[in-house]
């Protein structure tokens, strides 16, 4: 698993203000896949198990590009407004996110 670093000086991440949202989000994808285990147990058939698996992967996938859309309007502008490394830190973070979520 990768290793994530706190922002600096003990502020808040950017999705703290939806963090409830984001977990409920969270709540209905891992229902989600415990719908698609079941369906496997019940040999369900193949299409309708992989309808069910791009659902899921759709709505991760929108998970994440909003915790980036977060991290970008917090994180990255405020380290932007405060200038050196930590600017440089924070965009190379996010150029590294896209990179990964661009080849998931």
């Amino acid at each position: 698993m990768a290793t994530s670093t706190k922002p600096s000086g003990g502020t808040a991440h950017g999705y703290i203000s939806d963090k409830e949202r984001y977990l409920a989000r969270l709540k209905r994808i891992e229902g989600q896949a415990r719908g698609i285990h079941r369906m496997v147990d019940e040999d369900t058939y193949c299409i309708d198990i992989l309808t069910q698996i791009s659902a899921l992967t759709s709505a991760l996938e929108n998970v994440a590009l909003a915790l980036l859309d977060d991290h970008l309007k917090h994180c990255v502008v405020n380290a932007a407004k405060a200038g050196g490394p930590e600017a440089d830190e924070k965009i190379k973070e996010a150029s590294d996110a896209i990179a990964r979520l661009v080849k998931s």
